[in-house]
């Protein structure tokens, strides 16, 4: 697990870096289901929210845990070599993304679009959310959106070649873009505009292209391989 912890903090600083782009994702879902929540209920709020959010976290957590058991599988073969560069590669562009300099990460997003298209009808039997269950439910429906910053950091998790450590990546990375959905579901006004402005973006971007640029492999990866 120590040896895990340095990963486990940069998928964490992941998905608070991506939280700019969530607001753009789920920023808009986050205040639909607010709205949606009855007004008997709305003193429950916060409770409803967190719900809805973890559900969203642990359908990424499962995501990691499926692909993860590929990465295991190509583990030690030269295609867990592509697989790492490719994750590299998908950070980068991430990175260039959030820093509003290339928007080509969007593309891959359509990838998922398949999926979704049966995923969705089901969102709309837990709505209107009266109770903690069914936001949950929710919001394990909703995790499974198409979105280019998941699949990238998803893709990064599985290159690790354990099943159970690409699940606890992807729990952090969710547990990273928590605190900005969770604000946003609260209309928290001030957070939301931090995190659009132009220079906050950019130096999110850097951040993340630099983490992607790191991921590649080579002799600084060294101390990861246990050499």
């Amino acid at each position: 697990m120590l040896e895990l912890a340095p990963l486990l903090l940069s998928a964490l600083i992941l998905g608070l870096l991506g939280g700019g782009h969530c607001l753009g994702m789920c920023g808009g879902l986050m205040s639909a289901l607010t709205l949606a929540i009855p007004a008997e209920r709305r003193a429950q709020r916060f409770q409803l929210l967190l719900a809805y959010n973890l559900g969203r976290i642990f359908s990424y957590a499962a995501a990691g845990l499926l692909l993860g058991l590929a990465g295991w599988a190509l583990n030690n073969s030269p295609a867990a070599m592509l697989l790492r560069i490719i994750a590299a590669l998908l950070l980068i562009a991430m990175g260039l993304y959030l820093a509003g300099w290339w928007s080509g990460l969007t593309r891959i997003e359509a990838l998922g679009r398949g999926l979704w298209r049966y995923i969705q009808p089901l969102t709309r039997r837990f709505m209107p959310v009266t109770n903690w269950p069914r936001a949950l439910i929710l919001g394990g429906l909703w995790g499974w959106l198409p979105c280019g910053l998941v699949y990238s950091t998803l893709l990064w998790a599985s290159s690790q070649g354990n099943a159970l450590d690409s699940a606890a990546l992807m729990l952090a990375f969710g547990l990273g873009t928590l605190p900005v959905l969770l604000a946003t579901g609260m209309a928290a006004e001030r957070l939301s505009a931090l995190l659009r402005e132009r220079g906050v973006r950019m130096a999110g971007g850097v951040l993340v292209t630099l983490f992607g640029l790191w991921t590649l492999p080579g002799p600084h990866q060294a101390w990861l391989m246990g050499h």
